[in-house]
């Protein structure tokens, strides 16, 4: 969290790939239990372009319109 957080003026979505680099040795699969588990939390959310799904902070970035 505190490296999303210290990213969010510049990035606020993240490719799993980041994630990867992040958890430099963890599998894949333990990463993605990592994110399942704070997007359970709703500390994280799922964006996606339509080609690419990405992962942010709850609550920054573009909001959707109402």
């Amino acid at each position: 969290m505190d490296f999303l957080e210290s990213k969010s003026g510049s990035k606020t979505k993240f490719y799993f790939n980041n994630f990867l680099e992040l958890f430099e040795g963890a599998s894949p699969r333990k990463v993605k239990d990592v994110l399942s588990a704070l997007i359970a939390d709703e500390k994280l959310m799922y964006w996606s372009s339509g080609s690419t799904t990405m992962y942010g902070l709850k609550g920054s970035g573009k909001k959707e319109e109402d």
